[in-house]
């Protein structure tokens, strides 16, 4: 059966509607976290002593799993076992839950979880996917998927919210899956159900700028506007905690690898950019099109050249000057670059 998404996966736990076998896998543990606390939440807590088994997948063999979901429930109509730290397990030894898994007990739900790593073991992978186990794989989001990650998280809040809002978001939480739900779980108890996520919520609840945040510095680069660039600089200064400038920087590389992809692009119809760059919105688009105005191809190469090195400065690699004195002379190369490069 394909695999689940997590939101969905959620649902079908909440709904009771379970199959015999999970197998929870891959990098992103946020998930695989969340997951386990909705599976413990299955056995009512007054049965757990009885119909609750976890088990820590490197300290047991697994014949005492097998034995263990062999039982009936006691005075119930499911148990419910946990195998935990799969990851750390030797692969020969989580492989001989295949057999299990052939003819697994329907009045128990086993729960097999690969914390940080793909799931081992071929022949419990082919045995689940042959018998219809549930294989969800938890993906880290990428610089390109997380504005629709960001999007789903708000919807399933029974939010909604405007583009610029999740750019800010976007920007501000990055890939931090974990984060990412502790903030939008904190807009969901403030403005309730129905309501839209704005940039002035966004700064009034998550402590984020609406004017002086990283989506309206790269606005500001991409319109070679100086002025308002370094107003921002003078900003993140004063506001260290909420304005790193690592942050900073790999939001000014994800926007001008980008650029640079749109650059390249041979067909610059706002359909094929928006493809190209796995974009949704005109909204989103208009940075880069500004972007190709202002600077060509060879400039591109020198700013991305330029921010590799502020990378590894800002990191204290052949430099100890403060961050934000290294983000202005990095912003000023960006803003009077030239495509001064050699092959």
């Amino acid at each position: 059966m394909p695999s689940p998404s997590f939101p969905d996966l959620v649902r079908q736990i909440r709904q009771r509607k379970l199959a015999p076998v999970y197998i929870l896998h891959g990098e992103e543990g946020f998930f695989i976290d969340e997951l386990y606390k909705e599976f413990e939440n299955v056995i009512p807590e007054g049965e757990r002593d009885f119909n609750l088994y976890t088990f820590y997948a490197p300290e047991v063999k697994a014949g005492a799993i097998i034995d263990a979901c062999r039982r009936y429930p006691m005075m119930a109509d499911r148990q419910l076992v946990l195998v935990k730290e799969a990851q750390a397990a030797r692969a020969d030894e989580i492989n001989k839950l295949h057999d299990y898994v052939a003819t697994a007990n329907p009045s128990t739900v086993l729960v097999v979880m690969f914390r940080g790593e793909r799931a081992k073991g071929r022949d419990l992978l082919a045995a689940a996917r042959k018998y219809d186990a549930v294989i969800f794989e938890s993906k880290k989001p990428t610089g390109r998927n997380v504005d629709s990650l960001i999007t789903n998280i708000v919807r399933g809040k029974g939010l909604n919210i405007e583009p610029k809002g999740l750019a800010m978001l976007c920007d501000y939480l990055g890939t931090d899956v974990s984060k990412i739900y502790n903030e939008i779980d904190k807009l969901s108890m403030v403005l309730g159900a129905g309501a839209m996520v704005t940039p002035e919520s966004i700064e009034r609840n998550i402590g984020v700028s609406k004017d002086y945040n990283d989506f309206e510095l790269i606005d500001a680069i991409a319109g070679r506007d100086m002025a308002k660039a370094f107003r921002i600089l003078a900003y993140f200064r004063s506001n260290p905690k909420n304005c790193p400038a690592v942050r900073t920087c790999s939001n000014l590389f994800s926007y001008f690898a980008s650029l640079l992809t749109a650059q390249f692009t041979r067909d610059k119809s706002p359909s094929s950019l928006k493809t190209a760059l796995g974009l949704k919105w005109d909204i989103q688009l208009n940075r880069y099109t500004m972007g190709m105005r202002n600077y060509n191809a060879y400039q591109t190469i020198e700013i991305i050249s330029a921010l590799r090195v502020f990378d590894a400065n800002v990191k204290g690699i052949g430099s100890r000057q403060d961050e934000y004195d290294l983000l202005h002379g990095l912003l000023y190369k960006i803003l009077t670059a030239r495509g001064d490069i050699s092959f």
